[in-house]
């Protein structure tokens, strides 16, 4: 790793889409738009230069069986790094992942505490399995762990049933959601099934994971309401292989997982043209590998959003979502250098020229 207190990033510094800069400096870890002052035999770096990369839905310290050991963990958040990755929103971990908060060398996480799923319509050890008299509880709980966000679980498959259903009754969600905005905290739910859409928006919630089941109907209310999706759509890859796994024991299931498949780009591509703000989130943790930013965002152009509007899905737009700074005078220097101009081909995400973190060269 390299320990500059200066370091000159030149070339193309894309600041924001339409605000591309020839250079800018690194001072103490911090983003400086001015050249230090007695600045002499300085470090550099060279390329286009984009803001550390986010992962709007990422697992730290999840796999497949649950929660895994600080190693594992660590390797995690290293794979992520190593793509780009600096921003990560933890969509759900059972995990105690704050260790992270003190490695400057790791990607930077916001959490949404544990997953809060209906008792047993959810993936073993992942999340708190509850029944709706206890949501609005473990809400507040959750909100008051995390980093402004909280995580439901809003539909999965119901067993008797045979297929995809809401988890939790309308008069739930409301309580629970304004609960946890009383407390400050943001509202996300997993949710790939139609049901549980229109009332998990009209209860207030802030963002749908995945959003499969998302209907042209559904689609002016998320659109009028603000509320965001992050449509995983290399995890959605998944579906036909689940879909073939479960085929003799739930075929009801496996054709609504192939059906969801099959619109995921043109529910997608809707979303975007109606306003709905969408951003990049690859699912990594519990059985997807982590370090899949880059195909995520080409994922996103292959729907049909525009390139920049999918960059701008895990860079500006996402951090600025987030709460979080880009290039910004004294905001920490996380930033990504590619060869060539990634507005024009997004798929140069793919191979980083180097990652800087914290003001450090790391990668």
């Amino acid at each position: 790793m390299s320990d500059h207190a200066v370091l000159h990033v030149k070339g193309r510094v894309l600041v924001g889409p339409d605000d591309v800069r020839d250079e800018v400096w690194v001072v103490d870890g911090r983003i400086s738009h001015d050249r230090p002052v007695g600045a002499r035999d300085i470090p550099t770096v060279e390329g286009w230069a984009l803001p550390g990369l986010v992962d709007a839905h990422c697992h730290v310290g999840l796999g497949a069986h649950g929660p895994v050991d600080a190693d594992v963990a660590e390797k995690q958040a290293l794979t992520d790094r190593e793509a780009g990755t600096l921003l990560i929103r933890d969509a759900g971990s059972p995990s105690d992942t704050r260790w992270v908060d003190d490695r400057e060398d790791l990607p930077k996480i916001i959490r949404a505490g544990r997953h809060i799923a209906r008792t047993r319509r959810y993936m073993r050890n992942y999340a708190h399995e509850i029944e709706p008299d206890e949501l609005v509880a473990y809400v507040a709980q959750e909100a008051r762990r995390g980093d402004g966000w909280v995580k439901l679980v809003g539909d999965w498959i119901d067993r008797d049933l045979g297929d995809l259903s809401a988890c939790w009754p309308r008069d739930a969600v409301e309580a629970a959601i304004t609960e946890a905005h009383r407390l400050g905290a943001r509202v996300t739910a997993h949710c790939f099934a139609e049901e549980s859409l229109r009332d998990l928006v009209e209860a207030g919630i802030d963002c749908i994971e995945h959003a499969t089941g998302l209907t042209e109907d559904l689609i002016p209310l998320f659109a009028s309401r603000g509320v965001a999706i992050v449509p995983t759509l290399v995890n959605i890859a998944t579906f036909p292989r689940l879909a073939d796994g479960g085929e003799s024991r739930y075929p009801r299931w496996s054709a609504h997982m192939r059906r969801l498949h099959e619109s995921r780009y043109d529910t997608v591509r809707s979303a975007y043209d109606a306003g709905i703000p969408v951003y990049v989130g690859t699912d990594a943790g519990g059985s997807l590998a982590h370090g899949l930013v880059a195909g995520e965002v080409a994922e996103l152009v292959a729907a049909g959003i525009p390139p920049v509007e999918a960059l701008s899905a895990t860079t500006w737009g996402a951090r600025r979502w987030l709460g979080r700074p880009g290039l910004d005078e004294g905001a920490p220097a996380d930033l990504v250098v590619y060869e060539s101009d990634p507005r024009a081909d997004v798929r140069v995400l793919a191979a980083p020229r180097r990652v800087v973190l914290n003001g450090r060269i790391v990668g």
